[in-house]
């Protein structure tokens, strides 16, 4: 009974170690992530090449007007503004450079982080500075979503001295 435990195991093994062989020297290239070349000989791009890479893709697909500020951050247009302006070819466009750009998910990911805390930031402000309706940012987003009638635009207006020097989150309005 033992020899046979021992006979499966060794079995195991060599099965294992053949696979193992054959899936490393199987000679199909690795895809390239975030910048890496795939050899491990180069190291992954930061979180900024990353987003250039999809602003340029997305610039390739038409879309010029998704843009990357001085500090990295991309900003959207309204969905379907841009050259290439239906909200279909946004989409396309998107989807294409997504998988042209595979590190963009985790980037954004991290970007969102920053975007909450910083539209936090912006609204301890608004409030302090007198607009006390302005909504919390969506946890996940930082995305303020005001109803139609919840909107000031006199009091959005007035906090902007004060505030404006903060990271503007990004808001929607009429949900």
């Amino acid at each position: 009974m033992r020899t046979h435990t021992v006979r499966a195991v060794l079995a195991a093994t060599a099965v294992a170690a053949a696979l193992t062989t054959v899936g490393c020297s199987s000679g199909s290239e690795a895809p390239s992530v975030a910048g890496g070349d795939g050899t491990g000989r180069t190291k992954p791009q930061d979180d900024d090449a990353v987003r250039r890479a999809w602003v340029d893709c997305m610039h390739r697909k038409g879309q010029t007007s998704v843009e990357q500020d001085k500090d990295g951050n991309i900003s959207f247009p309204a969905t379907g503004v841009g050259t290439a302006g239906s909200a279909d070819a946004y989409d396309t466009a998107s989807k294409a450079c997504d998988a042209e750009v595979p590190g963009i998910h985790q980037v954004l990911a991290k970007d969102d982080e920053k975007f909450v805390a910083q539209a936090r930031a912006f609204v301890a402000c608004a409030r302090k500075n007198g607009y006390a309706a302005v909504p919390d940012p969506e946890p996940k987003t930082g995305i303020l979503v005001f109803s139609a009638k919840s909107f000031d635009a006199a009091a959005w207006d007035a906090v902007q001295p004060a505030c404006g020097k903060l990271p503007m989150p990004g808001y929607r309005i009429g949900e």
